[in-house]
């Protein structure tokens, strides 16, 4: 599994650029699954036959970046946001473009006034050009700088890096597409585009989908940390069932399936109520007439950051549970 998260980590794929990282994901499921293909909004859909219930899981390939409104005089670029970044977790850090050239995204003015100021207007990215005209040689207005990837190690059981939301819902998704064997229930599963600007490849493939029920995979927010987010979540103590976020209330089926697998499985897990923020269920939810909808959530640290921390023991938990999940046929 760490192999697998350090290979997606490492993949560009800034919101509405994910075609990179569907790339990897792509070599990683074809041996596993009977169909394969990508859509309009390039999503990455990975079908495994069966029977049973149509299943349709989501895990976003996207990751928050900057794009880039205007180029000076000096040859600074002139950024807005893609998706929800934090500007002071932002502040000299290395970002890099599709094209790999890298940048040092900074601010005019590095006090108090930054916390208060919501706006990107004195964010800038230096990518070391002299003027206007040799920053135009490098880079176009429209162009997308995410944080650089750095996967590292913390402890004995943590990992790192800046795309964890929500490549480590991806790898958890490949995990459990490679690990499930006879299943009775149809899989279609979603690499999706575009979830950090709302929900927009979910959105789409769901309509056309038209699943039995929806399981999302993503990263929520951990409270372990002193003076942290005010959820009830620790990193380390098991894979989160969602109860509901801002984007949906889980369906109360979904949730009970999923503890009782967990407890029959013997996978540690953790009921999570997130009081803000949203995931890829809450377009499959209302898709067409409606459809039962839940999440398996990785816990993690300091999301939408360059350092956003997970443990391997919560995410290879997940993928158990969601194996087993997918093999069941109470599925609500």
């Amino acid at each position: 599994m760490k192999e697998i998260l350090m290979a997606l980590c490492d993949a560009y794929g800034a919101t509405g650029r994910e075609g990179c990282v569907a790339g990897v994901i792509r070599g990683m499921v074809e041996p596993n699954v009977d169909e394969i293909k990508t859509d309009a909004l390039g999503n990455l859909i990975a079908i495994k036959h069966g029977k049973g219930k149509r299943v349709m899981l989501a895990a976003h390939m996207d990751h928050i970046g900057f794009v880039v409104t205007d180029i000076d005089e000096d040859g600074f670029l002139r950024v807005a946001n893609v998706g929800g970044i934090r500007k002071l977790n932002s502040l000299n850090r290395r970002v890099v473009f599709e094209s790999g050239m890298s940048g040092i995204i900074t601010a005019e003015v590095q006090d108090h006034d930054l916390a208060a100021d919501t706006t990107l207007r004195k964010i800038f990215i230096d990518i070391g050009a002299k003027d206007r005209a040799a920053a135009e040689k490098l880079v176009k207005r429209g162009d997308v700088a995410v944080y650089a990837p750095d996967f590292f190690e913390v402890g004995g059981d943590c990992l790192a890096a800046p795309a964890m939301d929500d490549r480590a819902g991806c790898a958890l998704l490949v995990g459990a597409l490679q690990a499930l064997k006879d299943c009775p229930n149809e899989i279609v599963a979603v690499f999706t585009t575009q979830e950090e600007v709302g929900l927009r490849g979910a959105n789409a493939a769901a309509y056309d989908i038209n699943p039995d029920v929806g399981i999302a995979l993503d990263v929520t927010l951990s409270g372990d940390t002193p003076k942290g987010p005010l959820i009830s979540i620790k990193l380390g103590a098991g894979i989160a069932v969602k109860v509901m976020d801002s984007s949906l209330i889980c369906h109360p089926g979904v949730v009970r399936a999923l503890e009782k697998l967990a407890e029959e499985n013997g996978v540690p897990y953790q009921r999570e109520v997130l009081t803000a923020g949203g995931t890829d269920a809450g377009a499959i939810q209302l898709t067409r007439g409606g459809v039962p909808a839940g999440v398996l959530s990785i816990p993690c640290r300091y999301v939408h950051s360059a350092t956003e921390m997970i443990s391997m023991s919560d995410l290879e938990g997940g993928v158990k549970l969601l194996t087993a999940y997918l093999s069941a046929t109470e599925l609500y």
